[in-house]
């Protein structure tokens, strides 16, 4: 995004010019920046690790577009659900292109899993005997908790340690791999959730000790060969501008000094090293443009707009910052203010106060940074408030690559009982 003489574009495309074609609010993703994000990373873990791979996390920014790109540049898919899967194979991925990390997973998740060839990747060895009932996967990997998880996006998201949800204690790790290793399973791999959003790089490598102690042990214990160890995502971005961002380069390093010492330590064949990204690549390639509406003065300034929780989800959610901007006024003086959404709730008042421009007026053009990530993807409807559109910038040409919901989007599914109909 630039903004020159106060006028901001996307991509080469005014912010103007976009709210003009597709209207507001509308999420807009710049290519260019998806794929530089992308290549960054890549080329940083493989100057350290040659043999090593990124699947991306699909569940942070789901439109087939965006995950075309980030196909084209040679990343696999993460999925979290089925229909995750059936998403990769619309782009063209399956089989072990495909990650299948979901957790708690029914018996059709796990048959329809099965069918598509995808990694099984377990959260729970609980769940390995309900797969061995239906199916042998050809490969098995479990989600190990490595008893510490940290995040820069509030406790919400730590994703490991204790208090989170996912993942194997890592007391019964080796029995679930042996478990697994006596229902004449051959092939094996490993996984984590570090946490989320982290721009430590030591982190990274101090985190990657913990699982390869843990992966090392086991496969010494049971005479077993890991074909890849996967560190998750984690790669975070800086959202608020005084904040650094993450020196992917010194990250890649530490990760593949510590990866490569702990595949001697345990006399391991070197496995593929993966991470499965998504925030590092879409989230600060990711804006939202909408329009102030109303303006309200009563116990404090509220600037009424139509981005509200239920299109970006994360401030209500989470408390988390995302830098705002308003299209012709950015060098004006400040005053402080806060920002609603049009939804009945006090949780959509999502900027209780913040720097904006003094002089910003109805219809004026908003866009909010950073939204790449967890946004269009975590969207809903409420209040009839329909899901925006999506658009792709690329060096000055723009292009709708999701329709803006409509009221027969709201009722498509509904039925109205014939008892209720007759009345």
């Amino acid at each position: 995004m630039k903004v020159e003489n106060d006028i901001i574009s996307i991509g080469g495309v005014k912010a103007a010019e976009l709210a003009e074609t597709y209207g507001t609010p509308t999420y807009v993703y710049d290519e260019s920046r998806i794929r530089e994000n992308y290549r960054r990373a890549l080329s940083a873990f493989q100057e350290y690790y040659p043999d090593f791979r990124f699947f991306y996390a699909v569940k942070a920014c789901n439109n087939p577009a965006i995950v075309s790109i980030l196909k084209s540049e040679g990343a696999g898919i993460d999925a979290a659900s089925v229909n995750e899967i059936l998403l990769a194979g619309k782009v063209g991925l399956g089989g072990e292109e495909v990650m299948f990390s979901g957790n708690f997973l029914s018996d059709d998740d796990i048959e329809r899993g099965l069918e598509s060839g995808v990694i099984f990747n377990l959260d729970d060895p609980s769940i390995l005997p309900r797969v061995l009932k239906q199916g042998k996967p050809e490969i098995i990997s479990f989600r190990v908790n490595p008893g510490y998880g940290k995040s820069n996006v509030g406790d919400f998201v730590t994703n490991a340690g204790p208090d989170a949800k996912f993942g194997v204690h890592p007391d019964r790790v080796m029995a679930a791999y042996k478990a697994a290793k006596d229902a004449g399973i051959k092939r094996f791999g490993a996984h984590m959730m570090p946490g989320s959003c982290i721009t430590d790089p030591e982190y990274f490598s101090f985190i990657t000790k913990l699982l390869m102690d843990i992966i090392g042990a086991a496969a010494k214990e049971l005479s077993i060969d890991f074909e890849f160890i996967d560190l998750g995502g984690g790669l975070g971005i800086p959202y608020k501008h005084d904040e650094k961002g993450l020196d992917i380069k010194k990250a890649a390093k530490l990760v593949a000094d510590t990866f490569t010492a702990k595949i001697a330590e345990y006399a391991l064949k070197p496995p593929r090293l993966m991470m499965e990204p998504a925030r590092y690549f879409v989230g600060d390639a990711g804006y939202i443009v909408g329009r102030v509406h109303s303006i309200k003065d009563s116990y404090k300034r509220i600037i009424g707009m139509d981005i509200g929780m239920n299109t970006l989800a994360r401030p209500a959610m989470y408390g988390s910052y995302h830098h705002i901007y308003v299209d012709g006024k950015e060098s004006a003086s400040r005053a402080r203010v806060g920002l609603c959404g049009q939804l009945c709730e006090n949780t959509d008042f999502w900027v209780r106060e913040r720097e904006l421009p003094a002089n910003i007026a109805e219809g004026d053009i908003v866009v909010v940074e950073n939204a790449g990530a967890y946004g269009y993807s975590m969207s809903y409807q409420y209040n009839g408030r329909l899901r925006p559109a999506e658009v792709l910038v690329n060096d000055g040409r723009h292009a709708l690559i999701r329709k803006r919901e409509e009221f027969e989007d709201m009722v498509r599914s509904t039925t109205i009982p014939d008892w209720l109909a007759a009345e």
